[in-house]
């Protein structure tokens, strides 16, 4: 499939490929158009039409999908639909873009369902205190890593229903770990991970700014530096040490791998007690991320915008 696009000369190109329209439908009609089982079911067969390779289905093949009782009815949700989730084209009916999201969130109950789960034990060394005693549990959909030595939380993050439902005990902070590695990475890389608008950087003191759980470094009156993720389109937020967001950094990756370590694997809840984090400024902000291996050592001079503006390696007797 090839889609084509008009092409404009460099001066021409506008400031953002998509703007407002006045095409674009109000949230609220937008919504309250799902409020109905055959629509909705109407959707599901949709989808499930694409899994098996059909990207339409005839208005025959709908109705039968759903629980209307004639084809008038039918018609009539149908075309309701048809203003902003389903596209009626030659072939018969097909998902928009927003149909497509709507209903692959349905299917993974990610507005409908609510998980908790039990504690499970955490095969890693707690950051603080450095026990063997991690566990975590399931509230709401949101994943709690906390040390049950010093009772300090690690972390609270959310984790998708459909994520929860579809792992093993084995197989759901593995893949929880991987969700919030890839959710950063993006951040990291400028782009919000909710929508894909723009995302900026900012490394600072964020611990008192009243987005989220006070870490525990404040009960000892110790401040240290975060980098906070803003997307301005969606609102998304994201905080995280200055370490966790430079961690797959090409500098950092070639390092560990010199030495027959594969730094990605290291969890988002304890990325090892060998890293460092020192303020070096704050006006303008830098801070000096440093890790050590044997007798080596490398360190990440990071700025405001997150921006890796200074690597240095050294080794053996060098190494500082």
């Amino acid at each position: 499939m090839t889609e084509t696009e008009p092409t404009h000369a460099a001066d021409e190109l506008p400031e953002t490929i998509g703007t407002e329209s006045e095409d674009d439908v109000d949230p609220t009609d937008a919504f309250a158009v799902l409020g109905n089982e055959v629509r909705m079911a109407a959707l599901r067969a949709l989808l499930d039409a694409e899994a098996e390779g059909e990207e339409t289905l005839a208005f025959s093949e709908l109705f039968e999908a759903t629980s209307a009782d004639n084809t008038a009815g039918f018609s009539y949700h149908l075309r309701q639909l048809t203003e902003h989730f389903v596209r009626k084209t030659d072939g018969g009916y097909t998902l928009t873009y927003a149909g497509r999201e709507i209903a692959r969130a349905i299917r993974a109950g990610t507005y409908t369902d609510s998980v908790d789960f039990d504690p499970i034990a955490v095969d890693d060394p707690c950051p603080f205190c450095g026990e063997e005693r991690l566990a975590a549990h399931g509230e709401d959909n949101y994943v709690v890593v906390e040390c049950r030595a010093c009772e300090r939380p690690t972390l609270t993050l959310p984790f998708p229903p459909g994520g929860h439902r579809a792992h093993d005990p084995e197989g759901l902070l593995p893949a929880f770990d991987r969700h919030h590695r890839h959710r950063l990475s993006l951040m990291a890389d400028g782009v919000c991970p909710e929508c894909s608008a723009p995302a900026n950087a900012h490394v600072g003191y964020h611990d008192a700014d009243g987005d989220g759980d006070e870490p525990a470094d404040r009960a000892e009156g110790v401040r240290r530096p975060q980098a906070r993720f803003d997307c301005e389109r969606c609102g998304c937020r994201l905080r995280s040490p200055v370490t966790l967001a430079v961690l797959e950094h090409p500098a950092v990756i070639a390092f560990y791998h010199r030495h027959g370590i594969d730094v990605r694997e290291r969890p988002v809840w304890n990325v090892g007690d060998e890293w460092r984090e020192r303020v070096v400024s704050e006006d303008p902000w830098c801070v000096r991320v440093s890790t050590e291996v044997g007798s080596d050592a490398l360190a990440l001079f990071v700025a405001e915008n997150l921006e890796v503006v200074t690597v240095r390696e050294s080794t053996g007797q060098q190494a500082s």
